[in-house]
């Protein structure tokens, strides 16, 4: 690698064509990857969501139809709309608590107590549950069966806790939104958990990479916990806020009823211009959300040089 660099001339560059250089290696095999085999498929699919596409022994064949899957997807399928609406709101729910929690307890993680490393693993464990894999055989299961009678069991505790904490909160001056939202959470904590061991590592991992001595020099000024966190972590953790709620916002669209019936239209129904209308509707909303999201967080990002 060093020899190529040399060959670039890269000892004569700037620091920034440097790091331009590196950066552009990091993502190529990614690149030639999509190059390779996702742009064909991605391309074949915009075609087609603007076809009518029939399959049979003689091979697929596709017929021009302009924007009728797109009208189809909106106006005559009627879980559509429907099932997309949903997807955007739980997204928009869920990814606050998730980055929240993740930030909380990746602090909470970096303290120095016995049984920290153990702890770590608890957290992490639910990514592995969720796996493909296992969570196929996690699905027939004893664990599974004793989760569903928890659930049923507690199910009266739960809408006691959560209506005891909502009289609490209105009680004291709490916003009703704020109330409902927060009582919302509570109801689904084991989602949230079980979504938020990958973006709780990233957290922990720029976390340990602050410098002890910042820390050190802020206790030497007589600051508190609450405003060393505020004055050192949160700031030096933010672009990492950005990168978690990123992932966060493509992974919690990544598995729901949308995607379940954007397949089932393709490989059950044999629908794939309707299917590849969908997929394409579902990909625009994303990256919008994206791009909103991404605009509004990175104005706020503090990078430390």
């Amino acid at each position: 690698m060093k020899f190529i660099m040399r060959k670039l001339g890269a000892d004569q560059w700037s620091y920034r064509k440097q790091k331009a250089l590196w950066g552009f290696i990091y993502v190529l095999p990614w690149l030639l990857g999509f190059i390779l085999f996702f742009l064909i498929p991605l391309l074949t699919s915009l075609i087609y969501s603007f076809s009518t596409v029939n399959a049979n022994s003689q091979g697929v064949s596709s017929t021009w139809t302009g924007f009728n899957n797109y009208m189809t997807a909106f106006t005559v399928n009627t879980n559509f709309n429907r099932k997309l609406t949903e997807a955007i709101v739980n997204m928009v729910v869920n990814v606050p608590l998730i980055v929240i929690f993740s930030l909380f307890i990746a602090v909470v993680l970096n303290q120095k107590f016995i049984g920290r490393s153990f702890a770590r693993s608890i957290f992490f464990l639910p990514v592995i549950l969720t796996s493909g894999v296992i969570l196929t055989l996690e699905s027939t299961s004893l664990v599974m069966a004793v989760n569903e009678q928890n659930a049923t069991s507690g199910s009266l505790i739960n809408v006691l806790s959560s209506f005891e904490l909502k009289r609490l909160m209105l009680e004291v001056g709490v916003s009703e939104t704020i109330v409902n939202y927060l009582t919302g959470a509570v109801d689904r904590i084991y989602e949230i958990v079980s979504l938020s061991g990958v973006q709780i590592l990233i957290f922990l991992a720029g976390i340990q990479t602050i410098s002890p001595q910042l820390y050190e020099a802020s206790k030497i000024e007589g600051a508190t916990g609450y405003e060393a966190f505020w004055k050192i972590t949160f700031p030096m953790v933010s672009p990492l806020i950005l990168v978690n709620m990123i992932y966060t916002i493509i992974d919690s669209f990544s598995q729901n009823e949308l995607v379940t019936l954007i397949r089932t239209t393709a490989f059950s129904q044999f629908d794939f211009g309707l299917s590849s209308a969908m997929a394409w509707i579902y990909f625009l909303a994303i990256s919008l959300i994206l791009l909103i999201s991404t605009y509004l967080v990175s104005r706020k990002i503090f990078y430390h040089e």
